[in-house]
């Protein structure tokens, strides 16, 4: 109780800025047992103020009434009733059976589409390299990222690349990155996760949008015309652990490009152990086959992997690991925002 309890205090000190409502709950959340004791119905890896905020905004998106709704700018426009962590911690209660499901089987699935700024220019790197690529991307969950190739991108400073009729990505640049003139060609592409989320699946699109913080409505917008996106594209969607298909899935994509496997915010959800085992399976796929990961997590949260960084540094870092000849080079590329709202590229 006491580690949770410090878990929410930390949040709420760390998102006063840019999540102020989700810091109210949080800060109330961390002086309330009741709440904190529910938490306990979630995996150990999950419990976590965010998994508790969206099981919460999973019930009001599908039922959004009451007092508590008016707190939540992405679900109403009226002046806010009450005070919200109060409404919160009533809301949670009055709720428990319902949020306990939710806490003991739901994950956290932020399948931001900004983020795919994080692989633009490490996949420009590297079919600059070795020409079309074959994009393996781990922890996919509605597979957003597999759009990358039909994206425009408007890049500051920079200009647009990419089909203008499409969902069109913002990038802030900062340092100097490659410089690139066109979106890089992916030939074919494959997401993986545990537990995918079905774009056609009402229910399941719900689950995404409440993992969404309410206050950053943007966010939502960009949700909305990416799911359209994905439903018109047919994207290929596997269920399963990654450390145990990750050899098939390499071999298939080596026969239509250059296999690059992508995880952005994915690793810091596995044990330690299961991140050195995946480390290690893309170890011993590289001594035999040419392959490359770009790498878009946090240093602090995931030590295991192969990325140069601070000691406790609590950022988002781009990498880039390659296998060329059986040899391993490990190359940080960039700090960003866990959003990808900007990348500082350099070191």
């Amino acid at each position: 109780m006491r580690q949770l309890a410090e878990t929410f205090r930390r949040f709420a000190e760390a998102h006063q800025n840019a999540a102020p409502l989700y810091s109210k709950f949080a800060d109330r959340v961390a002086n309330e047992p009741t709440v904190l004791d529910l938490m306990t119905a979630a995996p150990a890896l999950q419990r976590i103020p965010v998994l508790l905020f969206a099981c919460a905004h999973h019930l009001l998106l599908s039922n959004p009434t009451g007092e508590l709704a008016t707190h939540y700018p992405n679900i109403s426009t009226r002046e806010p009733e009450g005070d919200a962590g109060d409404l919160f911690v009533q809301f949670v209660l009055e709720h428990s059976d319902e949020m306990s499901a939710l806490l003991a089987t739901r994950s956290t699935q932020t399948n931001e589409i900004r983020r795919s700024n994080w692989f633009l220019f490490p996949f420009a790197m590297l079919e600059r390299e070795l020409g079309p690529l074959a994009h393996i991307d781990v922890g996919t969950s509605a597979g957003l990222n597999l759009l990358f190739p039909k994206l425009a991108f408007d890049i500051h400073p920079g200009g647009r690349i990419g089909d203008t009729s499409a969902l069109t990505i913002q990038c802030d640049v900062r340092g100097q990155p490659p410089l690139i003139d066109h979106v890089p060609v992916v030939n074919w592409s494959v997401g993986i996760d545990t537990q995918p989320i079905d774009v056609h699946d009402e229910v399941a699109v719900r689950w995404l949008q409440a993992c969404v913080w309410p206050d950053q409505v943007d966010r939502f917008t960009r949700l909305h015309s990416a799911i359209d996106l994905a439903r018109q594209s047919n994207l290929r969607i596997d269920t399963g652990d990654a450390v145990e298909n990750i050899v098939r899935l390499v071999a298939e994509a080596s026969d239509y490009g250059h296999p690059t496997v992508t995880t952005s915010w994915v690793m810091n959800y596995l044990s330690p152990a299961q991140r050195n085992t995946f480390v290690n399976e893309l170890v011993r796929i590289g001594t035999t086959t040419d392959v490359s990961w770009v790498i878009a997590e946090s240093p602090l949260e995931t030590p295991e992997l192969p990325v140069t960084s601070s000691d406790g540094e609590d950022i988002t870092v781009i990498s880039l690991v390659t296998w060329r000849n059986g040899q391993q080079v490990s190359t940080r590329l960039a700090r960003t925002h866990p959003h990808g709202n900007w990348i500082h590229w350099g070191q």
